[in-house]
């Protein structure tokens, strides 16, 4: 990696940070093929704001590519690049919005959010193929998530080189609660530098949705990107009627609050 070239490296300008499962990978594939979108050298996400942050700044900025490279593709294109990175914990760790906010002052944040009952079937198989949940059946994972995560925020408030593989993999109704981030965050970095991003609109009007990320970004629309929904995994079942519903109502109250974050009601609601 390139901690020999840290100090000769650019920090990103913006950074996808969440949510997990909501169409992030496919965001970060087609803004990188920008040829003003600089991402990072070895892989789509860092993760220094959440579970690297033992390290220093240094490490942090070895992670993505040289001015100088930086500098070529300025006289190249007349327009300054933007280096990024797609972290998907960012938003739900507890502290990861106040690290961002100070080391990062003015960077640009982009969330993406999508029916939060979909999203938690969704996590569930991901961190049941990855290894990281044992329990096989959703429903009974779902019960056992408010004894996963007990005091496990409040821990890693209180030891910030805390990990917790709970929170991190079986939060699977609490990440989908995406106002209650929202509002942790805007505090800390500000209403203009966050942009909210309804996932089906970007799968169903890609083209639509990138140009918006791009005026958001201030970017110029140079190329059209390849769109690709990728990371999706196929489900071994649909979901129960009953618990869709039980879900549903669960997240009603802050469904009905991302409305103005959107500037439309969410897709799922619809």
């Amino acid at each position: 990696m390139g901690r020999l070239t840290a100090g000769q490296r650019v920090l990103p300008g913006f950074l996808i940070i969440g949510a997990q499962r909501c169409g992030t990978t496919s965001l970060y594939r087609a803004l990188s093929q920008h040829p003003l979108v600089l991402k990072p050298v070895l892989r789509k996400g860092v993760h220094y704001f959440d579970v690297a942050y033992e390290h220093e700044l240094r490490w942090y900025r070895a992670h993505f590519p040289l001015r100088a490279t930086a500098a070529r593709l300025h006289r190249m294109y007349g327009h300054r690049p933007i280096a990024f990175e797609s972290s998907p914990y960012y938003l739900f760790h507890p502290l990861a919005a106040a690290r961002i906010a100070r080391e990062l002052p003015g960077v640009k944040l982009i969330v993406l959010v999508r029916d939060p009952v979909e999203r938690a079937y969704s996590a569930h198989a991901h961190e049941l193929a990855r290894g990281y949940e044992r329990e096989p059946c959703f429903e009974r994972a779902v019960l056992l998530e408010d004894e996963r995560l007990a005091g496990e925020p409040e821990r890693l408030c209180a030891d910030p080189r805390a990990g917790s593989h709970a929170h991190r993999h079986h939060a699977y109704l609490a990440r989908g609660r995406y106002a209650e981030q929202l509002a942790r965050i805007e505090p800390l970095v500000g209403r203009d530098h966050l942009l909210v991003v309804d996932s089906h609109r970007f799968f169903t009007s890609p083209a639509a949705v990138y140009a918006e990320v791009l005026r958001f970004l201030g970017l110029p629309e140079l190329t059209v990107p390849g769109f690709a929904c990728h990371n999706a995994r196929p489900r071994a079942a649909p979901m129960p009627a009953p618990l869709r519903r039980r879900l549903a109502a669960h997240f009603a109250p802050w469904d009905s609050r991302l409305t103005p974050w959107l500037g439309h009601p969410p897709s799922w609601l619809r």
